[in-house]
């Protein structure tokens, strides 16, 4: 098979958990034998342009006509057999979708977050979930909140583009790739179109060596901002510590908004570590050396990468008891759930999870089991395949492989046997 993938690449600035499943992804079909080429754009350019260059940067997001065309012209001369789009803030536009309707070739879209219903795609505002936009024709709540970094300027470009191209993504995209059941039933709840939306969740590299004997520490990984649950971790944590703690210290990993507060509040502590940005493979050793993974986000998250890269470490996760959280999670077989918020649920649950070394190792152990099942690379070659041929078999007309309009869920044991054995999802 031939594949375009589309993809505006995020700022290194800030490690991208998008950009490695993007180019998982790329690695992946490209080991299994198909042709995969790239057509991107990356935002670590925008620094290098002129003054007008980056004003014009903002009338750019809702619709780049040049962008339309370069693709249009590629995609007539390559002719791949599917489009794959990821993301397409801030330079490529929805404009890519007008590219392969003018060239004929199926598209299917990997939905990431919420941008199809929420400006900035985080269905979330002053740390509380928000739908206020959700549902609307004029996204108008995000700009007069200024949801896209606190900036209401910021915010328009991105509501335009929402209100202006949302039945152009409807009609011009064959299937979308929603990356947990949580996430596509709140994007059906809005309006979005049933039966293009399939569960496709990410899949993690196996690491080659999963943790052994009862780990080092417990490990929070991630971006250190207010919607990952910083906060509500640090007061846990210090009501854990205030009870005698659980004889392993706490490991934050990460940077963001809340670096210097985080580096304030473990100064001088026995019982917590921070250790700044670590690499992919000290990420996976951090993993593999952990008592358990916290992951006590605030917002709906739409995956979790984390958690499922400490499943395939044979690790137990703790997460907030919410979005993707709940079906990447069994509470109490592969992890604990607290209740989302709630200093003494999570507290209580981080001191659970290392309170009986046993039982954490069960737990561990089915995780891992969970992990080969669900999020391994050959289940996520599967799906994406599967994927790409009933965009194909859509767009020509075919029958029994066109995309189905039923429900998909995690937990769903026919559905996961009928999408290994080649059926529908």
């Amino acid at each position: 098979m031939h594949v375009l993938v589309v993809h505006n690449r995020y700022s290194s600035a800030q490690p991208s958990g998008e950009n490695r499943v993007v180019d998982e992804e790329v690695g992946l079909l490209r080991a299994a034998g198909h042709r995969v080429d790239v057509f991107e754009r990356r935002s670590d350019d925008i620094a290098d342009r002129s003054l007008l260059a980056k004003a014009a940067v903002p009338l750019l997001v809702p619709w780049n006509p040049a962008v339309r065309s370069e693709l249009t012209a590629r995609l007539r001369a390559s002719r791949p057999d599917v489009v794959h789009v990821h993301n397409v803030f801030p330079l490529l536009s929805p404009a890519v979708l007008a590219a392969c309707a003018d060239a004929g070739v199926p598209t299917v879209a990997t939905l990431h977050n919420y941008t199809q219903v929420c400006p900035p795609g985080t269905l979330q505002r002053d740390g509380r979930v928000c739908t206020e936009c959700a549902g609307s024709r004029v996204p108008l709540p995000a700009v007069r909140h200024g949801c896209y970094r606190g900036s209401r300027l910021a915010t328009v470009p991105l509501a335009v583009s929402l209100s202006v191209n949302r039945r152009r993504w409807w009609s011009g995209v064959e299937r979308f790739f929603c990356i947990s059941a949580a996430q596509r039933d709140v994007l059906v709840r809005t309006g979005m179109p049933a039966e293009r939306l399939s569960v496709k969740h990410n899949f993690v590299p196996d690491p080659g060596a999963c943790r052994t004997g009862d780990g080092e520490h417990v490990l929070f990984l991630g971006r250190l901002a207010e919607a990952k649950g910083v906060r509500l971790l640090m007061s846990a944590w210090d009501e854990v510590a205030a009870r005698g703690g659980v004889g392993v210290p706490l490991v934050l990993a990460g940077a963001g908004p809340l670096e210097r507060e985080v580096t304030a509040w473990a100064a001088g502590r026995d019982d917590v570590r921070y250790v700044g940005l670590y690499d992919p493979e000290e990420c996976r050793r951090a993993v593999a050396r952990s008592v358990a993974v916290v992951a006590p986000s605030m917002s709906m998250e739409t995956f979790g990468l984390v958690v499922a890269e400490a499943m395939a470490a044979g690790v137990p996760s703790v997460a907030a008891g919410h979005g993707a959280f709940v079906e990447l999670v069994e509470d109490g077989v592969t992890g604990l759930l607290h209740r989302p918020g709630e200093v003494a649920s999570l507290a209580d649950c981080i001191r659970r999870v290392a309170a009986d070394g046993g039982r954490n190792q069960e737990m561990g152990q089915a995780a891992r089991r969970r992990y080969e099942k669900d999020f391994s690379p050959v289940v996520g070659l599967e799906r994406l395949v599967e994927g790409y041929r009933a965009a194909i078999a859509g767009r020509s007309g075919g029958g029994d492989s066109a995309p189905p309009s039923g429900n998909t869920s995690t937990g769903s044991r026919r559905g996961i046997r009928a999408s290994r054995d080649g059926g529908s999802r």
